[in-house]
């Protein structure tokens, strides 16, 4: 074995020296192989035993940029045949060792190394202890040996512990590196080796040393729970293991893991358990994968802190307010802690804060805002002090609030004068008081308006006992002056459009106010008037304001009165100098229906419409009635009709009579002798039941007045023989008389 390698040493310095005196590209004429390499430069690692391996070799030739397979042409040899054979480059193993397998082709060489072994198997682990392990056990107890039988000979077993792929089922219950298994926790876990394949297992149990843990404190009693005080001093306790027939009590206070589930609540070293601040908090105490735990609540030894003055507070630049901290530790019972409490300013740049025997001080000293705190055994309470500059004046935006009774509006913004010239808003720390509380008052920072009157407000910066060193603008004070009004619920005014005459003025309509208590007010004189368009203008006359129609068109009158505004629409149209009706009179049946016409004439020659804009009056209403433009016969009579435009007066006399419905007479037929006479009477009857003789209103004709003739009271006369009709008409109805003359 030792023979062959050296001379596989030999051969390849001897191949190397070569091909550094010769390189294959020396020299080299095109077509020409100036180098030789494997497929793969690879170590080649093989078993005795395993099907042979082909080796393939590439030449490089001068000219050509791809590779020529030559590995049936060139010439194979291995330098230890008793390791591997080659032969057209498949390598045969023979026996563990290794060999260079070289390859000739035109005097170009290429070397690769060939690795043969006997394949490994039958690995196994051997584990101390068959597996049962306890927490706490040493490192040299938990080491763990894997072992492979192959390699260098088919019986060779080999150490593989620090180059298997080691793992465990359970890292809960422990962990494995190279052999060496580290105890987490209590249960079962399978470990798990490979090396070559090939994989062994063995199942290992972690067992916990001690059952149980027990806590005591100095005197041996077991603590189950603790009761402490903010500053008591720390509470000792220990741990032990529980004793059995196997083992004895073991202390492990100073080797066990001591938790807090709260540290601000207590901590916990090595079993002294200090107190922090109040609250619960769980103690863990763990040992060897065995845990107890202890509950700890810390109370404050007082009830509550109490500061004075209480509340937010604001001091000016200079200024230094006085707090008192008191702590209850009985029912009316206080106890002044102002120079023991600690005391704390949030931002020291704005107020810095310090104990005194009776009470702290804190100091102003820029402007901004701090959280002032006091603590004492547990218990603290903090208030927020804004610090504002020096103010020289103070003034308000608005001087004066109108509002309605019931109504309710913000006080006004009050700004502080800095030292600067720049203005401050300050209206939160404002005191207000009102003159009348019965006309306006201050409610929840809003002004609240009562009765209908004046009243002047009051603010002034808000007044403070603890003060020192008061700043000048404490002094300073600002006022408002509030009206209050009665509310109106509604305006009253023109239900129709007013009419304006283009040139000419028109008086504004009346207006009635019905306020909140019902009182129902003439406001006409009282109301702000404005008009949108541009067809008329409101105007200052000689008792008052009044509306001037400008041009032909439309525009809105609207009028203002305390807290209700009034819409009325106008029509502006051109001047009429002359309106005719049709019909200038009218006879109605009882139940019948007419419309009237209105036609206005402008100064300019034009005809206007004016029929449904006369605003028509019945004198008799019983007779008839008129709406818009239609005229109601009701009942036999006369009437009235009467209409203005632009103060233009028309009338339409009406008469209405029954409605004829029949018409008869006397005699139909008639026979006379020349020279012969008869009177017929005729007959009306009508839509009411009445009937009337109306002979002599019958209007008279013959059909041959040579034959026959009549009058106009009814007299038929004979004149010649012969037939004649005599036909009379009525309204709308007719009656015939035959007469035969012989």
């Amino acid at each position: 074995m030792i023979s062959n390698r050296k001379m596989t040493t030999l051969l390849l310095v001897m191949v190397l020296l070569a091909a550094a005196l010769f390189p294959a590209g020396a020299y080299a004429a095109t077509g020409d192989v100036y180098a030789l390499d494997f497929d793969s430069s690879a170590k080649v690692e093989l078993t005795v035993g395993q099907t042979p391996k082909q080796l393939k070799v590439l030449a490089s030739v001068e000219g050509s940029t791809s590779k020529k397979d030559v590995t049936a042409g060139a010439v194979w040899t291995s330098s230890d045949t008793g390791v591997a054979t080659v032969s057209s480059g498949l390598v045969t193993p023979k026996n563990s060792g290794t060999a260079m397998i070289t390859a000739t082709y035109n005097n170009t060489v290429a070397t690769i190394e060939v690795s043969v072994t006997y394949a490994y198997k039958n690995l196994t682990i051997t584990a101390p202890s068959s597996g049962v392990f306890k927490l706490g056990d040493s490192d040299d107890d938990l080491l763990v040996k894997a072992t492979a039988v192959g390699g260098d000979a088919a019986d060779t077993v080999n150490d593989v512990t620090q180059d298997a792929e080691w793992s465990s089922s359970n890292s809960q219950v422990l962990t494995v590196t190279k052999g060496q298994l580290t105890l987490v926790g209590e249960s079962s876990a399978t470990v798990t080796a490979k090396y070559k394949g090939l994989t062994a297992t063995f199942k290992a149990t972690v067992l916990l040393p001690y059952s149980a843990l027990e806590l005591k404190d100095g005197s041996g009693t077991a603590v189950e729970e603790l009761e402490m005080l903010v500053g008591d001093s720390p509470a000792a306790i220990q741990a032990f293991t529980k004793g059995t027939e196997a083992e004895d009590v073991k202390n492990v206070t100073d080797s066990a893991e001591w938790t807090s589930s709260s540290p601000t609540t207590a901590t916990v070293e090595k079993g002294k358990i200090t107190p922090v601040g109040t609250g619960k908090t769980v103690i863990t105490v763990k040992y060897l994968g065995v845990t107890q735990t202890v509950d700890v609540y810390v109370r404050a030894p007082y009830e509550a802190l109490l500061l004075t003055p209480t509340g937010d507070q604001s001091l000016f630049i200079g200024e230094s307010l006085g707090v008192k901290a008191e702590v209850r530790d009985a029912i009316n019972s206080t106890l002044n802690i102002s120079n023991t409490a600690v005391w704390t300013s949030g931002n020291k740049l704005a107020a810095t804060v310090t104990a005194g025997d009776t009470q702290a001080a804190i100091a102003a000293k820029s402007a901004g805002s701090a959280v002032i705190k006091a603590e004492y055994k547990g218990v603290s309470r903090e208030l927020k002090l804004t610090v504002y500059p020096t103010l020289s004046d103070l003034s308000t935006d608005s001087s004066e609030v109108t509002l309605y009774t019931g109504e309710t509006a913000s006080l006004p913004k009050v700004n502080g004068t800095k030292l600067d010239g720049t203005k401050l808003e300050i209206g939160s720390e404002l005191e207000w008081t009102s003159a009348n509380e019965d006309t306006a008052m201050i409610k929840d920072g809003k002004i609240v308006a009562g009765k209908a009157g004046t009243v002047v407000l009051t603010g002034k910066i808000k007044a403070n006992d603890a003060v020192t060193s008061a700043s000048a603008i404490r002094t300073k004070s600002v006022s408002v002056t509030v009206t209050v009004k009665e509310k109106v619920l509604v305006l009253l005014g023109p239900e129709d459009k007013l009419g304006a005459v283009t040139g000419e003025e028109t008086q504004l309509p009346t207006i009635t106010a019905v306020m909140e208590s019902g009182e129902e007010r003439d406001v006409t004189s009282e109301i702000e008037w404005t008009v949108s368009g541009t067809s008329a203008v409101i105007k200052q006359g000689t008792s008052g304001k009044i509306l001037k129609g400008l041009t032909k068109g439309s525009v809105t009158l609207k009028g203002t009165y305390s807290n209700k505004t009034i819409s009325i629409p106008v029509v502006v149209e051109q001047k009429i100098i002359k309106i005719d009706v049709d019909p200038a009179t009218l006879e109605m049946n009882i139940k019948g229906s007419k419309s009237i016409k209105a036609t206005g004439y402008t100064s300019a020659g034009k005809t206007v419409n004016l029929s449904s804009t006369m605003n028509w009056v019945s004198s008799n209403p019983t007779a008839a009635t008129v709406k818009g433009t239609t005229v109601k016969a009701l009942a036999e009579g006369t009437t009235t009709l009467t209409g203005s435009y632009q103060g233009i007066a028309v009338s339409i006399k009406i008469s209405v009579v029954p409605k004829l419905t029949k018409l008869t007479v006397s005699e139909k037929s008639l026979k006379l002798a020349p020279g012969g006479s008869k009177t017929v009477a005729v007959t009306a009857e009508y839509d009411t039941g009445k009937t009337a003789v109306v002979t002599g209103a019958v209007v008279w004709t013959s059909s041959k007045p040579s034959v026959v003739s009549i009058s106009q009271n009814g007299t038929i006369t004979a004149l010649a023989k012969g037939t004649a009709s005599v036909k009379g008409k009525f309204g709308t109805k007719t009656i015939t008389v035959s007469v035969t003359v012989k």
